[in-house]
């Protein structure tokens, strides 16, 4: 790997793993506890995630349970839940709150396939981003004489590689979250 793509590497890396991330989030048709993860909790004036102040627990396929460790912020959880709209049914039962995830349809699966393509395409622009100021800096280089020709194309040669095995892995990762999407 070339000097200019290590400059950058660390941005290209951080912006897969917020992709990964990213579509842990979207909801397949089993109960999974990341797709909390987004949610914050005010905690005494504090926003706090929603694992920093409870417990979560996958009690069957479609259910998960949260119980926060304080429970006169029973009810701000279960608010928090509720405004992230993700689909759920809650139910506050005393001391903890069940959340129940609705069987899927068709529907509701293609639109999340939506989502999942509109995700993949804005991380792939970001990436071409980061790419075409790799490119800029090779080009840089080469006008102010600090790297032949030669070396030019190069560069560039391994950055489209790069490039290329980088967008292979999203839509690998794209891929994997379709199937378990439409996996009734």
């Amino acid at each position: 790997m070339n000097q200019f793509i290590q400059k950058k590497e660390g941005e290209l890396k951080k912006t897969i793993e917020f992709f990964s991330k990213d579509i842990i989030a979207l909801r397949t048709g089993r109960a999974n506890p990341a797709v909390l993860d987004g949610i914050g909790v005010n905690y005494y004036g504090v926003k706090t995630p929603i694992n920093g102040v409870a417990n979560i627990n996958v009690t069957d396929g479609r259910s998960l349970v949260v119980a926060p460790w304080d429970k006169n912020i029973l009810k701000e959880v279960e608010k928090a839940v509720v405004d992230a709209d993700l689909g759920f049914s809650a139910v506050n039962e005393g001391d903890k709150i069940r959340l129940t995830l609705p069987q899927m349809t068709e529907e509701n699966r293609k639109d999340l396939v939506k989502k999942l393509d509109e995700k993949q395409e804005s991380t792939r622009i970001i990436i071409r981003q980061i790419r075409d100021e790799i490119k800029e800096d090779i080009e840089l280089a080469k006008k102010d004489k600090a790297i032949a020709e030669d070396d030019k194309f190069k560069f560039i040669s391994e950055l489209d590689e790069e490039i290329r095995e980088i967008n292979d892995k999203i839509k690998e990762m794209r891929d994997k979250k379709e199937e378990e999407i439409m996996t009734i």
